[in-house]
């Protein structure tokens, strides 16, 4: 008996991550075999990882037709609530929406998305809605492989936009940037001296800057603010030549502007895709998402061959005493991994 309970054990265990039963699952817009082609692609195995692949191999027809949207903002300025009326705003006009969230910090800290979550609580109860981390594994690039990945399935699973929120104004706003279409930067109502403060960095990656809480007493204030922030954006240049960033007022308590940035978003797909730029947009990501993982691959090998683990803390400390150059290390390095190579 003990012996046929193990089997069925290795069975179903084998269900779960047999990339034919969950691609099945997933073309058919299951939300549990989703959720499991998402851990699998997240799992760092080996063998999970080659499962992965084929897996996004099988359903990789279906992806590439979603709304791919960035979403960031300083902590406090609203990111959940605004993420779930603007959700259950598309919800309503029959669309189905998927929100990844980029956290850094998620794989040692649980990140945000406990709480944002709970802040989501009717989105993440709606059968048309899809929520979920995406852990780094303790890198920016762990970061960006494991929700570009995720969010090809959520495509294959037929969801029509898909919202990549990051948890605040970083490093992982520029690695979320080179995997959607566009990019929207949602703001509090203050201008002045905040408006100092923000990145100019962040502000050129801006397709939409969203002022929210945009509602009572706040409401000159941002109106204001949204004059200051659409002044900032006139003295940058843009980064496509056909959409200039614009400014919108919003307030995700009261569900107020929604319509008008879904129109906004509309206008720039259709722009981008009448002048093929979208397309061009996506394949410079295709590529920059290859580099990445090229690189990844290599400080993998690096950190698991034996011989090159050994010497890393020696070089690192060489390097540190001023006895070798780093150019000199890092080729001692590349020679282990690559012995005929030429330096």
């Amino acid at each position: 008996m003990a012996g046929l309970g193990s089997k069925s054990g290795k069975s179903a265990r084998s269900e779960r991550t047999d990339p034919s039963v969950l691609a099945a699952g997933i073309r058919a817009g299951e939300r549990g075999a989703l959720a499991r082609g998402i851990t699998l692609v997240e799992s760092s195995r080996a063998d999970h990882q080659e499962a992965a692949q084929d897996l996004l191999a099988q359903v990789l027809d279906l992806s590439g037709s979603a709304v791919r949207i960035g979403l960031s903002g300083a902590p406090g300025v609203g990111k959940s609530t605004f993420t779930e009326a603007f959700g259950r705003y598309l919800i309503d006009l029959g669309l189905k929406v998927a929100v990844l969230a980029v956290d850094p910090s998620s794989a040692r800290t649980g990140g945000s998305i406990l709480g944002d979550k709970t802040r989501m609580e009717f989105l993440a109860r709606d059968p048309s809605a899809f929520i979920r981390p995406s852990p780094s594994g303790g890198t920016l690039g762990g970061v960006a492989r494991r929700t570009r990945e995720a969010m090809l399935l959520t495509e294959a699973a037929g969801y029509d936009v898909v919202i990549i929120e990051t948890v605040g104004v970083g490093q992982s706003e520029t690695a979320v940037a080179d995997m959607v279409d566009m990019f929207l930067l949602l703001l509090s109502p203050g201008g002045g001296d905040e408006l100092q403060g923000i990145k100019r960095g962040i502000m050129e990656l801006a397709d939409l800057v969203v002022v929210n809480k945009a509602d009572g007493d706040l409401k000159p204030a941002a109106r204001r603010a949204a004059a200051e922030y659409g002044a900032a954006l006139h003295l940058m240049r843009p980064k496509s030549p056909n959409w200039t960033p614009a400014v919108a007022l919003a307030s995700a308590l009261k569900s107020e502007g929604l319509e008008d940035i879904w129109a906004s978003i509309q206008e720039f797909r259709e722009k981008m895709d009448e002048t093929g730029e979208l397309q061009g947009r996506r394949a410079e990501q295709a590529k920059t998402w290859m580099w990445t993982e090229l690189r990844e691959g290599l400080l993998s090998q690096l950190r698991t061959h034996a011989e090159a683990s050994r010497l890393v803390g020696e070089l690192e400390n060489e390097v540190a005493a001023g006895g070798m150059t780093p150019t000199a290390a890092a080729n001692r390095l590349l020679a282990i991994l690559f012995p005929d190579r030429q330096a």
